[in-house]
């Protein structure tokens, strides 16, 4: 839809009246609590889309709201703006206290611990009041010259949005590839930078997937992925020469199944260039090529087969496979010689799979193996010695941690580097001599203003979902904590995707916590925490499960007297949103306040659409609609579709007009939604960020408002303001 005059002014002025209107309430409102009955809410134009498949019609009359173009949406969601601006003034102070407490528990001037690769100690700091971090390198020793390869505070200078979505350095240590976005659609502009020279070159590859870039050893060679800029997925491995046209690059891989991801990069031996196919969960697909020989044609390790996942690494002469084939649904390991990857009768066993343990991931040392397992919830080191074949766990000494294993691209060392961090501690990082087993602390978050990880309590809790399954729980609270119902607790989940939610520390956090808050993360099925099938039992046609254990949870936490029905919060994002808004319509009457980040709520109608950026590749997640059984399923829990006239609990909602994982129309088409429907009085807020995207606004202290604001919400509901 083409822009004109007369609209543009129209939005203006309108815009311009909402914001007089917002500043003549201030005076009024610094004394009043947080009341949406100060000023009108927004009300959004109804306008029946009716849609029909399968014999039924649902009728949407907020669809409209898609079309970013129109000015009536631009001027719709500005309002909600000024009216959450409005509602929330009486806490604008207490969320800048909150900001600036946030902030001063942070170390401004920091840096990360420096990694060898190569010649090189990599690092990246930050410079105190810098939002953007400075990647760094020295040669040959830490004493060494520093030598800044890229300033981030400078190259955001003059956007709104700034992120860099990761680098790549020649072999030959001169040549930097690095990608820009400045919109937070999560389309990189690809550069390059002469690392002797200082010298930005003239190729410039647009549309790009971030952080996906892989040299050939030839130093001028290198390979990247293309976006479709409909579905917003990388599907088009291309390669490009130093010096030449862009236009000249050359197209060596095509994804043509949409439901296919894809990912680019180079083995750790740097032997192999990698172009992985991965659909969703269901099926794997490796491509490889010779890193010294560019313009030849990659070949496939094995072939792509309906319900075989795998994963690999090259050592030596062979590769070593995480698969979950032959009914291996928490994965097993085994290895094969180079040149015989196609046929799985050459491929032998290493590690057998186990019902109890989930194989999560690999690292592997020229005289070491290290797996991350997953067991009861909680991932578990396991080194083996490749030469002895003596093994062990790394022991960490609290009930509830989050520990993984770091960036070694070092394959020769017998020190792994690993990350540690649990609600009580702060992200740590380890360097373990695998034949000693000496551990030395490199680095532990600075947690300014006087923390001290004793003055709190973690705990580790088991709920019995409704069907009898045991539901892990991970929370934490201040000393002084009473189990006796009175105190407020904020309950937060994910639940998608095999995407576990490990317990780790915020610095924020800090800031419920010393209120008398309690934190708690629901471990709920559509995760991988308990192992593969508590993955597959929170998906597709299984979905409901997610919900009902972490409403089950909440039951738990409300009988064991951590909390009470008017102090229980939930918080969510993305897939956690449609959450969120699931849990509202099946209980509304369980939660006090919810807050709903980037929600996916319309579940039906964007998994119809084609044409919305990833919904191909999110059908093995949820299921097609166009299939009967989907559709009803899916139906059945939207949280778009199933808002009714009843009590909603209060409700603060977050998007981005950039968002390109969950579109902003989503939130707001649910907000305008339970406007038109709801029959409480509780508050319904929507803020859209007009300048950010699925995750919100970039630099490092900019996010502490999103929080704060996050917070307010949920502080001034319980009546602490200060």
């Amino acid at each position: 839809m083409k822009k004109n005059k007369t609209n543009y002014f129209k939005q203006i002025l309108t815009l311009g009246t909402v914001l007089t209107i917002t500043q003549a309430c201030q005076e009024m409102k610094k004394s009043l609590p947080m009341n949406p009955e100060v000023i009108k809410a927004p009300v959004a134009a109804i306008k029946p889309h009716p849609m029909t498949i399968h014999g039924d019609t649902r009728v949407d009359n907020y669809y409209w709201l898609k079309d970013r173009e129109n000015p009536e949406v631009i001027k719709y969601l500005n309002e909600e703006n000024a009216y959450t601006d409005t509602v929330m003034a009486p806490t604008k102070a207490f969320q800048e206290s909150l900001f600036n407490e946030m902030k001063g528990r942070v170390k401004e001037k920091d840096e990360s611990v420096p990694t060898k690769d190569g010649g090189y100690y990599y690092y990246s700091r930050f410079i105190e009041g810098g939002e953007y971090p400075l990647y760094c390198r020295k040669k040959g020793s830490l004493e060494a010259a520093e030598e800044i390869m890229l300033d981030g505070n400078a190259l955001a200078k003059g956007n709104s949005y700034f992120n860099i979505g990761g680098y790549e350095v020649s072999d030959n240590d001169e040549i930097l590839a690095y990608g820009v976005d400045t919109l937070s659609r999560r389309n990189y502009t690809l550069k390059f930078k002469n690392l002797k020279t200082g010298e930005i070159l003239k190729d410039e590859i647009k549309n790009t997937e971030g952080g996906s870039y892989a040299w050939a050893n030839d130093n001028k060679t290198i390979f990247y992925m293309v976006r479709d800029q409909q579905t917003l997925l990388a599907s088009k491995v291309y390669r490009h020469e130093l010096g030449s046209s862009t236009k000249s690059d050359v197209l060596v891989y095509e994804e043509k199944d949409p439901q296919f991801y894809m990912g680019l990069g180079r083995t750790k031996s740097k032997k192999y260039i990698i172009s992985i196919s991965d659909h969703n969960g269901v099926s794997s697909e490796y491509r490889l090529l010779d890193a010294s020989d560019p313009k030849g044609k990659f070949s496939v390790f094995l072939p792509r087969e309906h319900g075989h996942q795998y994963y690999i690494e090259h050592f030596g002469n062979k590769f070593f496979v995480r698969t979950n084939k032959d009914k291996a649904e928490n994965f097993k390991l085994m290895e094969v010689e180079e040149g015989k990857t196609s046929d799985k009768a050459n491929w032998k066993e290493v590690i057998p799979h186990r019902a109890d343990v989930y194989l999560d991931g690999m690292e592997v040392f020229r005289n070491h193996l290290v797996l991350q397992e997953r067991k009861e919830g909680l991932m578990h080191l396991r080194v083996i010695n490749e030469n002895t074949k003596k093994e062990y766990y790394i022991d960490f000494g609290e009930p509830a941690y989050d520990a993984s294993v770091a960036y070694n691209p070092d394959f020769e060392t017998n020190v792994l580097r690993f990350s540690y961090t649990s609600l009580t501690t702060p992200s740590s990082v380890f360097d373990y001599n695998m034949d000693s087993k000496d551990k030395k602390l490199m680095k532990e978050q600075a947690v300014l203003g006087g923390f001290d990880k004793n003055d709190y309590v973690t705990e580790r809790l088991y709920a019995t979902a409704r069907d009898g399954v045991k539901v892990p729980i991970s929370i934490v609270y201040k000393k002084g904590f009473k189990k006796d119902g009175s105190q407020p607790l904020l309950q937060y989940a994910y639940g998608s995707y095999g995407y576990s939610t490990d317990p780790y520390f915020s610095g924020a956090r800090l800031s419920l916590l010393n209120r008398g808050f309690a934190f708690a993360i629901a471990h709920i099925r559509g995760g991988q925490e308990m192992g593969r099938a508590w993955y597959e039992n929170g998906k597709m046609l299984k979905k409901k499960n997610t919900f009902y254990d972490f409403i089950d949870c909440s039951e738990y936490l409300i009988k064991e007297q951590y909390t009470s029905k008017d102090k229980l919060f939930a918080n969510g994002g993305s897939a956690g949103g449609l959450l969120m808004g699931a849990i509202i319509n099946m209980r509304p009457d369980l939660y006090k306040g919810v807050v709903a980040g980037v929600p996916f709520v319309d579940v039906v109608t964007t998994m119809l659409d084609e044409t919305i950026p990833l919904t191909t590749g999110e059908w093995e997640e949820w299921g097609n609609p166009k299939e009967k059984i989907y559709y009803d399923y899916m139906k059945s829990y939207s949280p778009y579709d199933n808002v009714e006239k009843k009590e909603y609990p209060n409700l603060l909602v977050t998007t981005g007009l950039h968002d390109s994982q969950v579109q902003y129309w989503e939130p707001a088409k649910w907000v305008a939604r339970l406007r038109a429907l709801k029959t409480d009085k509780n508050v319904l807020l929507l803020h859209c960020d007009m300048e950010s995207g699925h995750g919100g606004a970039s630099g490092r202290f900019k996010r502490f408002h999103d929080v704060a604001r996050e917070y307010a919400f949920i502080l001034n509901l319980m009546g602490i303001n200060q």
